[in-house]
């Protein structure tokens, strides 16, 4: 089985090698998301502030 066909709903329990890629995988969207959510929040600040 590999990363890309593994879904967690699976019956089978994931090796630690694919949980953690897993893991990772998860971590780095997250911090990516956080970063775009935060650069957004950011610029509608300053539109705001340019407006006020």
């Amino acid at each position: 089985m590999s990363i890309d066909t593994y879904r967690l709903t699976s019956t089978e329990e994931p090796s630690d090698e694919m949980l953690s890629q897993l893991m990772r995988e998860a971590a780095e969207d997250a911090a990516r998301t956080n970063t775009e959510a935060t650069t957004h929040f950011f610029e509608e600040i300053k539109q705001a502030a340019a407006a006020y």
